[in-house]
């Protein structure tokens, strides 16, 4: 058994067991939900090796040729059972550090996104300085340091919590600056950055039980009458995929979903209709 569920903990689109790709089992009445594993191990220290770390001369260039798209990012709805609690639409405008600092106010949440890169998030906490967990450590930092010439854009309406006070998500973040490693709480940047402005356990490792059925729902749009959802145990599996999804992109998830199906081309074209 151990074996078993050490293997589905690195599954892809390709080997997830889905239902009726139109979300329709013809042996009952209404639509069934294709289900989803964690996909990855979403560790800070594997995030930051390959996206988070300030990128080399090599890495810039390689953003210059294919600039950010805000267009390319797969919008999506993430549900606790009927409650919407997060939603991103595609098309949200992104901008240079410098724009950033004439608009940021404490306590914000930041969000530093490039092609084929984890988005990277922060908090503002004034005085240019952002709060940020960066290689298994968190840390406070010059907001112009974090961007590295990555284009970003305050996120603070992406979770539907209710924000605490300013001057408490400053001092959350604050207060655990220089925690590493098995100090840490929190699987990635978004989680802890989202936690110190919401304080909610359930961005935390290990926040929530995992027994029982799937609370969460994760719905991506692929267009307006194309989209998909997969179910999760927790909050944090949740955005461990979906920050997946933002680094690979839009047509690469496209892609897995159609190769999953392993239907001819014109099936495939219709397989995420719901």
């Amino acid at each position: 058994m151990g074996n078993q569920v050490e293997k589905l903990t690195h599954l892809n689109y390709v080997e997830v067991p889905t239902s009726d790709p139109n979300g329709f089992d013809p042996d009952e009445e209404g639509p069934r939900i294709g289900v989803s594993y964690i996909f990855s191990n979403d560790a800070d220290d594997d995030e930051d090796d390959h996206s988070d770390a300030f990128p080399t001369e090599n890495h810039q260039v390689k953003h210059e040729e294919k600039p950010f798209d805000p267009k390319d990012e797969l919008e999506c709805c993430v549900y606790f059972r009927e409650e919407c609690v997060f939603e991103r639409s595609t098309g949200t405008a992104t901008h240079t550090a410098e724009s950033l600092l004439n608009n940021c106010k404490p306590g914000d949440l930041l969000e530093f996104v490039a092609t084929g890169q984890y988005p990277h998030w922060a908090v503002y906490v004034g005085d240019f300085q952002v709060v940020h967990l960066h290689r298994a450590e968190i840390k406070n930092s010059f907001l112009t340091d974090v961007s590295q010439g990555k284009k970003g854009r305050i996120v603070n309406t992406l979770y539907r919590y209710r924000a605490l006070q300013p001057e408490v998500i400053v001092r959350n973040a604050v207060d655990h600056v220089g925690s590493r490693d098995r100090e840490l709480y929190w699987r990635n940047s978004e989680c802890f950055a989202a936690w110190c402005r919401f304080g909610k356990r359930e961005f935390k490792i290990g926040g929530e039980i995992r027994i029982g059925k799937q609370p969460y729902r994760l719905k991506l749009h692929f267009s307006d009458k194309k989209t998909h959802v997969l179910e999760f145990q927790s909050l944090e599996d949740v955005i461990m995929e979906r920050r997946r999804n933002d680094q690979i992109g839009k047509d690469a998830v496209t892609q897995e979903l159609a190769s999953h199906l392993n239907a001819p081309q014109e099936y495939k074209d219709h397989a995420f209709s719901t």
